[in-house]
């Protein structure tokens, strides 16, 4: 079965750098498009970066743009997302994600990672 387990998050200062990673097992990894996406308290949830499936594309959102990157290593079915200069805005849970739905979210998802921004 698709399983998806994100590890990295964490406590972190205003200014600081975390890099999340997420293991996928149960399909054909190299293959698919992937996303990471995050949950603040009482927020939607907001698509953050996407990759495709041989890492030759990304995508990011405005909020994250020139501080965060996605990458994966398909050998190692493992997708990242280093985040440097990271803002009390950017806590919230972490989840890498395949397949998005017609209603806005995602077909799989992990567990999610929590990452909290503070001094």
């Amino acid at each position: 079965q698709v399983q998806l387990v994100e590890s990295g998050g964490g406590l972190v200062q205003p200014g600081g750098s975390l890099t999340l990673s997420c293991k996928a097992s149960g399909f054909a990894f190299s293959t698919y498009q992937m996303y990471w996406v995050r949950q603040a308290p009482g927020k939607d949830l907001e698509s953050v970066a996407d990759i495709g499936s041989d890492g030759g594309h990304t995508y990011y959102a405005d909020s994250v743009k020139g501080r965060f990157t996605i990458s994966r290593d398909n050998a190692k079915n493992t997708m990242y997302l280093q985040m440097n200069s990271l803002k009390p805005s950017d806590t919230a849970v972490y989840y890498c994600a395949r397949t998005p739905t017609s209603t806005g979210g995602y077909e799989y998802w992990g567990q999610g990672t929590q990452v909290t921004v503070s001094s």
